[in-house]
């Protein structure tokens, strides 16, 4: 008999994201979805995969991701789907699209400059986050999207940089803007507490903003005030953020920072564990890699260097007696990076600069750097950073394996990338390539902390699920077709520090709403994607 289906794929192992054990069966899509799971037989369809001896499961999302301006400047960009990302969170660590006012904008079109296709034309053109979502939906992008507030961007909207309390006018215009974005569509809203503006709210704050989102059902998400010296006391915090609020509490990226710290993670999970038996409903997400990444250099020292923004960040590192103040302060700071504090300089790699003259020391670290020029590795950081603006992006190695594994096989946790996007020219920290084949290569097959069901759950339902994405993240029928079909023996990620822009190995199909993007590994250049609103 014939149908009028869309794919039929055939005879696949399907790990449907459950974290149940696999089962063998055909899959059918019609008009995006998922219209049948079982047997098949004749039946057939415009275009049938035979996935004998492969795996089937959803589409990955990836919960924390800096794609923001990468989706609107570079649609086509396939570095997420060639991962089997089908799905994106971004606005997460504090810094979203929108709302764009006064130097939130600024520093918009400064991010938007600097990314591979930024140019005039790609200038932000939108205030709110409804214009942003539907500037994404008219021009597409390779897979769905979801977002959250930012903090530090609302703040910005308002305070810009400056370091204080806001008045109850200004509090209450920054309530606003929350409102005005949860009603856009904002799944939560989220922290950066170690950037500035975000470092310089109190907890009051928070509270008070996370209140407004209580009123729409949403989450607080946060990078924490600290993942080093003060790392179970920033957990803290955050849990009473969501506590006073009324919100879920979703820790980004969860870590202990500097040997010294590692194998606090391993109380601070104990303390999750605790909460959650007595109601509190706190989880996290963690990427599977030992380094960390960022796009300045600026949040490893004391946060009043970065008082007033990135012009007066320059001014003071010129100025050598408030770098003689800086190098006291480093010493006492518990919020200064272990890195710089410990003098662990070879642990921090300059990846992407924006001047010629330093383009040379991309892929570098500072202690190979500041050997190069003959300077104190800490007056080589002051250097740079006066010389390209702060616009650097910095990898720092502050993570131990075991840390990492932990926090992977925990329960409360799941799979985000925290994917910078590169700039137009320099390195990329490999998680951007390969994030989702390694914990599949590493901690399932290599490590095996893991099952293979237990890894795509922590990858597609549990993240869909932490969001209220009821539709997505499983292989079930009536669910929108997003599916990657790979081979579950030599699924691997190639990217690595040195050489990062490696694509993964394994992965033959995956489908973003039933539409066919990655076929036999590569990009079918379909912009499928659809915007997720709360």
């Amino acid at each position: 008999m014939t149908s009028s289906l869309d794919v039929i794929v055939r005879g696949g192992w399907i790990i449907d994201g459950t974290g149940n054990p696999w089962f063998k069966s055909d899959v059918a899509v019609k008009g995006g979805r998922i219209s049948k799971v079982g047997h098949l037989g004749s039946d057939m369809g415009e275009l049938i995969i035979d996935a004998e001896k492969m795996a089937v499961s959803p589409g990955f999302l990836d919960m924390h991701s800096h794609s923001d301006f990468m989706l609107w400047v570079n649609p086509t960009s396939d570095y997420k789907i060639r991962q089997g990302v089908t799905s994106e969170v971004i606005g997460n660590c504090g810094s979203s699209a929108a709302p764009l006012i006064g130097e939130a904008k600024e520093d918009a079109e400064r991010s938007v400059n600097e990314l591979p296709g930024g140019c005039p034309e790609k200038m932000p053109r939108w205030s709110t986050l409804s214009e942003y979502l539907n500037h994404l939906e008219r021009q597409g992008t390779t897979v769905n999207v979801a977002t959250y507030i930012g903090h530090s961007t609302v703040r910005k909207c308002v305070l810009g940089y400056e370091n204080r309390k806001p008045t109850e006018s200004e509090l209450n215009e920054m309530k606003g803007l929350v409102a005005q974005g949860m009603v856009d569509g904002a799944f939560g809203i989220s922290t950066g507490l170690i950037y500035p503006p975000g470092c310089f709210a109190d907890t009051s704050e928070l509270i008070e903003l996370c209140k407004v989102v209580a009123r729409y059902g949403g989450i607080y998400v946060s990078h924490i005030r600290n993942e080093s010296d003060l790392l179970i006391e920033a957990v803290k915090e955050a849990i009473e953020i969501g506590r006073k609020s009324g919100l879920p509490v979703h820790i980004s990226h969860h870590k202990a920072a500097g040997r010294l710290n590692w194998r606090k993670v391993k109380e601070t999970l104990w303390i999750i564990e605790e909460l959650r038996r007595e109601g509190s409903d706190v989880t996290c997400d963690v990427y599977p890699y030992t380094a960390g990444c960022s796009w300045s250099l600026s949040h490893m020292l004391p946060k009043w260097v970065s008082e007033g923004g990135t012009k007066k960040l320059v001014e003071r590192l010129r100025d050598p007696e408030i770098r003689r103040r800086i190098r006291e302060d480093i010493s006492e700071d518990k919020t200064v990076s272990p890195l710089v504090k410990h003098g662990e300089w070879e642990s921090i790699m300059v990846a992407s600069v924006t001047s010629e003259e330093n383009k040379r020391f991309e892929g570098r670290s500072v202690a190979e750097i500041s050997k190069a020029r003959g300077i104190d590795p800490m007056d080589c950081l002051f250097d740079l950073m006066i010389q390209e603006e702060d616009e650097i992006t910095g990898i720092f190695f502050l993570m131990e394996e075991d840390d990492v594994s932990t926090v992977i096989k925990h329960p409360v946790s799941m799979i985000g990338s925290d994917s910078v996007p590169p700039k137009k020219t320099g390195l990329v920290h490999p998680r951007n390539y390969g994030t989702f084949p390694r914990v599949i290569k590493r901690y399932v097959h290599e490590k095996g902390i893991l099952t293979l069901e237990e890894a795509v759950r922590k990858m597609a339902s549990y993240p869909a699920q932490r969001l209220g994405i009821r539709d997505r993240g499983l292989i079930r029928e009536g669910m929108w077709a997003d599916m990657v079909i790979f081979d579950p023996k030599k699924i691997s990620d190639k990217a690595t520090y040195e050489d990062p822009f490696q694509y993964p190995d394994g992965i033959e199909y995956v489908f973003v709403n039933g539409a066919l993007t990655i076929k036999k590994g590569g990009y079918t250049g379909a912009l499928a994607g659809k915007v997720l609103r709360r």
